[in-house]
């Protein structure tokens, strides 16, 4: 039997993180919940498949630091947030598919899976065109 996905996901408010938890585990993911840095990097060490961030998290952080681990490890991420029109520049700058909030729980984690395909897609060789 195969492992399911492993999903991070990071929210500093409760019940939208408790929603997509819920959503998480209805498609059978594993979930790894976080609400600030320090915890989503430690979920990152025991190793993920993909992830959701919210922007702004507690204590004034960001998720900047977690986008920048996901990228160096190659782990596909979206941005799920309601802060566009004040962070878009750094939006830009993630190279991130975003999601803005309110948005529905399903339509969230359905597009993190499409991510993780995607990602893996591009890792998987191709068959070499027959002559």
């Amino acid at each position: 039997m195969t492992e399911p996905i492993s999903i991070l996901l990071v929210d500093d408010e409760p019940l939208i993180l408790m929603d997509l938890e819920f959503a998480a585990e209805d498609r059978g993911f594993k979930p790894c919940c976080a609400s600030c840095v320090s915890e989503a990097m430690a979920l990152i060490e025991d190793g993920v498949d993909v992830a959701v961030l919210d922007f702004n998290l507690v204590g004034g952080e960001n998720c900047l630091p977690i986008a920048r681990e996901l990228s160096e490890r190659s782990i596909p991420y979206i941005i799920h947030s309601g802060d566009a029109n004040r962070q878009e520049e750094v939006f830009e700058m993630l190279d991130a598919v975003y999601v803005p909030k309110p948005a529905s729980s399903d339509k969230v984690i359905a597009t993190a899976l499409s991510e993780l395909r995607g990602a893996r897609q591009e890792k998987s060789p191709t068959a070499a065109p027959a002559h």
